[in-house]
């Protein structure tokens, strides 16, 4: 869509800004606003309310653009609402203390929100003055240069959680046109960013069956082989059923042996060429080399059922991590198998009350072993299949990113007059 500028434009004494429509006015939001409040956060249990309790919001319910009314939790029966507090149609929220990337994220509470919401400490709700629309300035405060003002003004001792108070709010410098003028640019954005948002919705439903086909393809190859017409047997495994005749039914232990990794202090790690691995993948590197290449690993904890292959010789780093001897394995083809055990693995993790991988448990894992040669095939075959597959995620994920930019970019052009949108017909169904 190619849309006009404004003929008449003056600069701006604000470098976010750069110039503007000659007939707008940039003012501070407190010029703008009638009360700025903050709720209430008493001690709640981290569980949403039924939909007839009372229920304080969370801060993270104004993330994403959009309120979300599940993200709140319920009030202890024994502690009365503070009902002044309780959340309105319309309201315009902000949030004040989250991590750098979400404070000041913004929403507008809608018409049919439900009864019983209240506001906590961690959010702003803006009484607005007539002259302002709310989905118009929800729109402003959603822009890269409300964001740099943010982050000029945000404190915090770490990026994980950043604050801003309400000064911070009151002296927004954000641009107005006319009230008329702000309802057609809310209008005109809330058309186009649904468009957007509906294709990164196709393209992120795109990701998810990609995925869940990777693993199928991953799943197909190594329970039951390549051909598809070599004859099977039933394994007497319940979730493993038929595998090929000719392949050797045992428990994981005789195919893998989980080692716990070893510690290394902090000042001792950064020197040499040698890869430190942890759970997540290579963290670090050291002088000394523990376990050779190939190698897999995978956490006792936290990034459970993940597994990395590790190519060079390695230290596996921390008990928090097990290292895998393959027993002469492929190792490609293992780490292939042990990816579709994942569910597995995930589900003797919650047999206690931190999860974590108890190797006994999973050692007894019954799995079907084809020969040397054919475990070779099959990696071959996967690697072919994941080059494939990560061009495809990675054009989607490409995509998503462009889209989101893009939205971004209009929102921003739209709320600072780069482009004129008064004259623009705006179909009745958006």
């Amino acid at each position: 869509m190619n849309l006009p500028s404004f003929p008449n434009r003056k600069t701006s004494n604000y470098p976010w800004f750069g110039s503007f429509p000659a007939h707008w006015v940039v003012k501070r939001l407190r010029f703008a606003t009638e009360r700025i409040e903050q709720g209430w956060s008493p001690q709640c249990d981290n569980q949403a309310a039924d939909d007839d309790a009372w229920g304080v919001m969370k801060v993270g319910c104004v993330n994403g653009d959009q309120f979300d009314a599940s993200e709140n939790k319920a009030l202890p029966p024994e502690l009365d609402p503070k009902t002044e507090y309780e959340l309105r149609p319309g309201d315009v929220l902000i949030s004040r203390a989250n991590t750098r990337d979400l404070v000041g994220s913004a929403a507008i509470v809608p018409s049919d929100v439900r009864a019983k919401l209240l506001l906590c400490d961690k959010l702003f709700r803006i009484a607005l003055s007539p002259e302002v629309d709310a989905a118009y300035l929800t729109f402003c405060l959603r822009t890269r240069a409300a964001r740099y003002q943010y982050e000029q003004d945000a404190t915090g001792a770490s990026g994980s959680m950043q604050n801003i108070g309400q000064d911070a709010v009151k002296n927004l410098v954000l641009p107005f046109p006319s009230y008329s003028e702000q309802q057609q640019i809310a209008a005109f954005l809330d058309w186009k960013t649904s468009q957007i948002d509906a294709l990164i919705a196709k393209k992120q439903t795109l990701l998810q069956k990609l995925k869940e086909k990777r693993l199928a393809v991953i799943t197909q190859a190594v329970t039951k082989g390549l051909n598809p017409d070599a004859p099977l047997r039933d394994s007497g495994i319940a979730w493993l059923g038929e595998v090929p005749t000719h392949w050797e039914v045992k428990r994981l232990k005789w195919a893998i042996m989980l080692q716990r990794g070893h510690d290394l202090p902090a000042d001792e790690r950064g020197q040499g060429d040698v890869p430190l691995v942890s759970s997540a993948g290579i963290s670090a590197f050291h002088d000394v080399a523990i376990a050779r290449a190939p190698g897999i690993v995978t956490g006792r904890y936290g990034t459970i059922g993940v597994f990395h292959l590790i190519e060079e010789d390695y230290w596996p780093l921390n008990t928090t991590l097990y290292s895998i001897d393959m027993f002469g394995n492929d190792p490609k083809f293992l780490r292939a198998l042990l990816e579709s055990l994942s569910p597995l693995f995930l589900l003797n993790s919650k047999k206690s009350a931190v999860p974590g991988v108890d190797r006994n448990d999973v050692h007894l894992i019954e799995v079907a072993l084809p020969s040397l040669e054919e475990q070779n095939q099959i990696a071959a075959y996967i690697s072919t299949a994941e080059v494939r597959h990560e061009q495809v995620t990675k054009n989607a994920e490409s995509a998503i990113t462009r889209l989101t930019e893009y939205r971004s970019a209009l929102i921003t052009a739209a709320t600072t007059g780069k482009i004129d949108v008064r004259n623009v017909a705006i179909p009745a169904h958006a």
